[in-house]
């Protein structure tokens, strides 16, 4: 009998040991913009369903320079970048850094800095550099508000190679700053350099430094969108949504498959095209939402409907016009904030609004929010830095649960047009190993969201 009973504690143990070690399986790092792909898809489990009734508690928190560039994670550490002025000298001088600090403590590790100066880009918004760094396996690859490019080793910081995209192109950084995130495909990293006259986009051998291929030679300013990376009609496409195009790349070549003209106003092209089955979605503050469908033959797309309206103003809009929020897409439906900060719900298929909701964001003009799926629902971090659990249905929005977690500090440069005041959080968190790590002007922290 004693046999018998220690052979099955022993095979619970067994099972418990085997559940602990899915579960360990299912908590993953972040490694680029918007996580895994670029997806905003986060697949950690044993998450928390509800906030604890005194909020969250913080791991740690650390003191970091300004910056709109997100936090990126792997292997216990996290990087991001920032900036400081340079002393005794005009706001416009900085010192802009790629930082990295252990992810269990908050320890900084390394820190890559350099020189620079944000004199072309608009006064307000003089804060840091913009684009989330990149993350490949031991290299880490970022671009400051200027097109400083840096490649780096993730253990240890040592600087593998650099390009200065003001220099070597003659950039003209766009009014607010280079946003794009680079992006690894195989043995290339791929950036958005833009210049006087020359192509916006480069791919470089990722190991090197060495140009690849350069193409899109435009004479007008980058936008701010991301690049993303779907594979549809067999074939890897790079689309890279532009002030006046959306368009559709071969990551390898620079080859363009195909275009589908869109005028920007304000080079406001921001938010990150969303794909779902054959269909793509952008939109813009200004310009409204436009649904190409992609061809399932061969890399090629056609426009559906691009819907605006007669203005900005909640009663010009007719669709959605989104700021930085990139929409999400559910079967015929798609959510996101517009103009002024109301959470819409919309058809798909036609473009038109189906409900309108102004508790979200609480924000008034340029209104957003980060949104990632977890399971069956969103966690969703808006412009006052409030924490929500979400879903979304044709009906309306549910919201699950709420909770303060940053203060926002980043000057928009827009308060009297802003239901609450001129500062904002326009960071994009990183969720990751069941917490969310997240920064400002000022810190940068990480806090758990694992199920109690």
């Amino acid at each position: 009998m004693k046999t018998m009973m220690h052979k099955r504690s022993f095979m619970g143990w067994l099972v418990l040991v085997a559940c602990a070690a899915t579960i360990e399986s299912q908590a993953e790092d972040w490694t680029e913009w918007r996580g895994k792909d670029r997806l905003a898809v986060w697949h950690d489990t044993g998450i928390m369903d509800k906030f604890p009734e005194k909020g969250l508690t913080h791991t740690w928190r650390i003191q970091i320079g300004a910056g709109y560039s997100g936090p990126v994670v792997s292997h216990g550490k996290i990087v991001t970048m920032d900036y400081r002025p340079k002393p005794d000298t005009e706001t416009a001088e900085a010192i802009e850094r790629v930082i990295c600090v252990d992810e269990a403590t908050g320890k900084l590790l390394w820190a890559d800095e350099w020189e620079t100066h944000y004199r072309e880009i608009m006064g307000s918004y003089r804060t840091g550099p913009r684009a989330t760094p990149t993350i490949d396996g031991d290299r880490v690859y970022a671009i400051g508000a200027v097109g400083h490019i840096r490649c780096l080793d993730l253990p240890s910081g040592k600087l593998i190679w650099s390009k200065d995209s003001r220099a070597e192109y003659e950039l003209l950084p766009p009014t607010f700053g280079i946003s794009t995130a680079p992006i690894v495909d195989g043995d290339l990293v791929i950036f958005a350099t833009g210049g006087k006259q020359r192509e916006q986009l480069r791919a470089y051998d990722k190991l090197t430094g060495r140009e690849v291929w350069k193409a899109v030679s435009v004479n007008y300013e980058l936008g701010y969108s991301q690049f993303v990376i779907y594979e549809h009609a067999g074939a890897r496409q790079l689309i890279y949504w532009d002030p006046q195009s959306l368009r559709s790349l071969d990551p390898q070549t620079g080859k363009v498959y195909w275009n589908v003209p869109m005028v920007v106003r304000g080079a406001m092209a921001i938010a990150t095209p969303v794909k779902s089955g054959s269909k793509l979605l952008v939109s813009s503050f200004y310009s409204g939402s436009m649904l190409v469908e992609l061809d399932d033959s061969r890399p090629r797309a056609k426009r559906l409907w691009h819907i605006q309206g007669s203005g900005e103003r909640p009663n010009q809009t007719l669709g959605l016009h989104s700021v930085i929020t990139t929409p999400i897409i559910q079967g015929d439906y798609f959510y996101g904030t517009c103009s002024y900060g109301e959470f819409r719900g919309l058809n798909l298929t036609t473009g038109k609004r189906i409900w309108t909701n102004e508790k979200l964001t609480r924000q008034g003009r340029w209104g957003s929010a980060f949104l990632v799926a977890q399971r069956d629902r969103y966690f969703m971090i808006n412009d006052v830095g409030e924490l929500l659990i979400m879903r979304f249905s044709p009906t309306g929005p549910e919201e699950i649960d709420r909770t303060k977690l940053i203060d926002p500090d980043t000057e928009s440069g827009y308060g009297p047009q802003r239901y609450f005041n001129s500062v904002v959080n326009w960071c994009h968190p990183a969720f990751a190993n069941r917490h969310v790590i997240i920064r400002n002007d000022h810190e940068m922290f990480r806090t758990s969201l694992a199920k109690q």
